[in-house]
This record gives C-alpha cells, sequence and structure tokens, in this order.
C-alpha cells in the first residue's frame, strides 16, 4: 500500500534525493539520527501496519502493541536506536508455494525489525533512486512491472526481435555480503547505518518442523551471501546490487555495441536485441560470474520473434493477431498459466461442498478475484483471454447455484447470463475490456 509521508519525511526525503542528485559522488555520513527520528519511525509504523502481516519469532502482533501502547512502544524503539542496544531477533522462516511446484523461502522479521528497517529504507530510498538505472522497474516510486511489460513491447516492435529470457537461480538468496555492503557504501560512510545492513544481512532464520520443534540456521552469515524475501530493506538492497549489472552492461559497452537493451524488474530480467543475442547471452553469463551470481541454465533461453515467444512479468510476448483485421503484430498477452491459475481460484471457490456459502458473499469473493487480476493484466490482447475467463466463471457459478438451490440441469435457463451480471452482480471482464479500448481509442 502507497502511503504519504507526514509534510516533515517528505521534506527530509526530498532533501536527500536532491542532495544525491546533485552529487553524484557525495556520500551519506549523518544518516542515522534520521532513523530514530520520531515521525520517521511513526511513518515507519504506519507503513507495517498497513501491510499487515503475521508475527515474527516473539509473537507480537500489531493488536498487542496498540493495547499495550503506540506512543510508548515507538518511544522505547527509539531509545534503543539511540542508545545503541537495539539487536534484530531471527526471521520466522516460512515456505509459501511457487507455480513450478517447488516452495520459495520467505522470512518474516518481527514487527520491530520490520519499522526499523522500514525506517532505514525511508531514509536510504531517496538517495539509491537517484542512481538507479531507467531500464530497473521493481520497488520504485512512480514505476510498475506494466511498465516494464509496455517498455519490452515497444522495443520488440522496434526491431529488438532476438531476446535472452535471462533467470537467475536464487538470487535474493545468493547476494553476497561483502560486495552488497560496497554498493551500499559507496553512497553511505555512516557506519551505524552501515552495521544495521550489515546486522540484517546475517540474522540467523528460525523455522519450525512438523512437529512443533524450532530450529535456527545462520546459513546467511556462515556463507557470506543471501538477503531475506520478506524484510522490507531486501527490495532496496537487492534493486541496489543488480544496478551493478544494468549499468555495468551500459558502460562495458554491450547495450551499444550490440545493441542489446536489459529490461529489469527484481530479480526477473530479459535482454531486447537486434540479432545479437547469442553474444548478449555470453556477456550476460560472464558478467553474472563476476558479480556471484548464478544463471539458471535451465531456465535461461534465446527466443528470436515472432517464431517464438518468451513470459516476462506475467505476460507472454510475441505473435499475436488482431481480432478485428486478422494482422500479426508483436505484443504482449497474459500468460496461459496466470489464466489457468485463475480460472483455478475460481473453481475452488464455487466447490459443491461450499454451497452453504451465501450467495452475496461467493459473487463478492469472485469480483475481488476478478478485479485484481483484470487490474494488472490489461494490456495487449486481452480479449481472448478476458471471454474465457468469463465463460469458465459463468459455467462455475451457476453449477455452483444449481448445487445449493437443487436445480436440476445446468442451469442455463434459470441463472442466464443476464442473471449472472446484472442481478447478482458478477463482475463481467469483457465489459472491461471493451471500456478500456474505448478509452484507448479516444
Amino acid at each position: 500500500m502507497s502511503l504519504t509521508p507526514p509534510l516533515k519525511v517528505g521534506k527530509l526525503q526530498t532533501a536527500l534525493h536532491t542532495k544525491a542528485k546533485n552529487s553524484p559522488d557525495y556520500r551519506f555520513y549523518a544518516l542515522y539520527d534520521k532513523v530514530y527520528r520520531r515521525d520517521v519511525l511513526a511513518f515507519a509504523y504506519v507503513r507495517c501496519l498497513s501491510n499487515g502481516g503475521v508475527p515474527g519469532v516473539d509473537g507480537q502482533c500489531f493488536d498487542d502493541i496498540e493495547k499495550s501502547g503506540r506512543d510508548q512502544w515507538l518511544d522505547e524503539l527509539a531509545e534503543e536506536l539511540r542508545n545503541g542496544t537495539y539487536q534484530p531477533r531471527p526471521v520466522r522462516r516460512v515456505y509459501i508455494p511457487k507455480a513450478d511446484g517447488k516452495q520459495r523461502p520467505l522470512g518474516i522479521p518481527c514487527i520491530k525489525d520490520r519499522v526499523v528497517q522500514t525506517a532505514v529504507m525511508l531514509v536510504l530510498e531517496p538517495i539509491f533512486e537517484a542512481d538507479l538505472e531507467p531500464e530497473q522497474h521493481a520497488y520504485r516510486p512512480g514505476r510498475s512491472a506494466l511498465d516494464a511489460v509496455r517498455l519490452v513491447e515497444r522495443l520488440i516492435r522496434s526491431g529488438h526481435t532476438e531476446v535472452v529470457d535471462a533467470d537467475l537461480s536464487g538470487y535474493f538468496d545468493s547476494i553476497p555480503h561483502a560486495e552488497l555492503m560496497k554498493s551500499v557504501s559507496r553512497r553511505v560512510s555512516d557506519g551505524r547505518v552501515l552495521r544495521l545492513i550489515k546486522m540484517w544481512l546475517e540474522t540467523p532464520a528460525e523455522e519450525t518442523d512438523g512437529k512443533g520443534n524450532r530450529h535456527r540456521t545462520t546459513r546467511n552469515k556462515d556463507l557470506g551471501i543471501g538477503s531475506p524475501q520478506g524484510a522490507p530493506i531486501s527490495p532496496l538492497l537487492a534493486n541496489v546490487y543488480m544496478r551493478r549489472f544494468v549499468k555495468g552492461w551500459k558502460t562495458g559497452g554491450h547495450e551499444k555495441h550490440l545493441e542489446a537493451r536489459i529490461v529489469n524488474y527484481a530479480d526477473d530480467f530479459v535482454i531486447c536485441c537486434r540479432g545479437t543475442a547469442e553474444e548478449a547471452m555470453n556477456a550476460m553469463r560472464t558478467m553474472m560470474s563476476k558479480l556471484k551470481l548464478t544463471v539458471n541454465e535451465q531456465k535461461t533461453r534465446l527466443c528470436r520473434l515472432p517464431e517464438d515467444t518468451f513470459d516476462f512479468l506475467g505476460y507472454t510476448l510475441g505473435r499475436n493477431y488482431d481480432c478485428r483485421t486478422g494482422e500479426s503484430y508483436l505484443g504482449p498477452r497474459p500468460a496461459q498459466k496466470k489464466i489457468d491459475r485463475l480460472c483455478g481460484a475460481i473453481m475452488e471457490l464455487t466447490e459443491r461442498r461450499k454451497a452453504w456459502r451465501d450467495v452475496e458473499e461467493l459473487i463478492g469473493r469472485i469480483n475481488r478475484q476478478l478485479r485484481g487480476w483484470s487490474n494488472y493484466f490489461r494490456i495487449g490482447t486481452i480479449s481472448k483471454a478476458y471471454r474465457n475467463i468469463d465463460s469458465h466463471t459463468r459455467y462455475r457459478v451457476r453449477q455452483w447455484l444449481c448445487a445449493k438451490f437443487k436445480v436440476q440441469g445446468q442451469g442455463i435457463k434459470r441463472f442466464s447470463d443476464q442473471y449472472l451480471h446484472q442481478k447478482l452482480g458478477l463482475y463481467q471482464l469483457q465489459r472491461t475490456s471493451r471500456q478500456r479500448f474505448v478509452g484507448e481509442r479516444v
């Protein structure tokens, strides 16, 4: 959730950004006192509160803090930072399923650590925002994943039709601490801020096994690598380190010599080339090796459009056809696996065993799914995807209604399209698609 900072915090961020922008070689030496400023900590707390999340290893939740007194809690935290007694707790490690069936480790810091990390991020983000390359789109104000997809679309339409579809193996878990700290210290010389970041990078991870036993690992500290996904500071650190690759690609002459443009979002990136993709892929491998990052060779591939397609940030980019003229063109469309995942979610909501649920509640849940999906998947060729999802959703809702009201057959006559959309208020993607198309045409 994006929140507007208080006036004084906003002025601080503007001043830091202006200084960084106007003085590219300046190193900031007095930042720590900004971190424990009461207004900075208070806004950091509100940011964390708005994001919600489960408790860390200490079990403390936001309700506990609110009941005992938010102001007192913040005062005590500010004093810990001021007198140097603050120490981070281990992060709680959980695993979330990935689309390929594997699991991604997620680190959940305690609320106190989240707030301090967010406060540091509020101070450092405007500084590093002045340095990040325009090809980097993740976790930045005024930029989004859709901007990255649109940039790739412009590049492939302008003739960059050979694409290196790259993948890194566990980027967040393999960022080398020493090299990352060099990247941070290039702009920050405040030893107390650098010490905080180093502590967070080396914080142990704690997880609970199936029997309820807790296990703690110091893998990151022992190996000197890794920034836990889930920590508020990790996205900024990931961007700072990825900048070395994006910046080096240009200063090393690869962008100009190979006519190869990088588009990056967090650990995802593609390199759009004009007939030089093989050379670009070799250069990328060499650079990643120097950065001590590992290229996933099984997922990294060379794509030649329009014969091939590639997926980037949930979209499939390649040959599409104009539904009105039949002419082909290069552009994005929602990836099939994203369509399948949404249909699977709709199917789960409309299982017959859940027929006890109130109709209004079910429609509300489905509509939130559809609106959220279409808010992201709204560029490129979307008509076919929207049509198929609408058809699937109507079929599933009818099946559910038949089960709930003991109706024989398919229920098409009793629960017509008009009934579903106008009477029950079921969200319709195709209507949204037409409205967006008209708006773009105007």
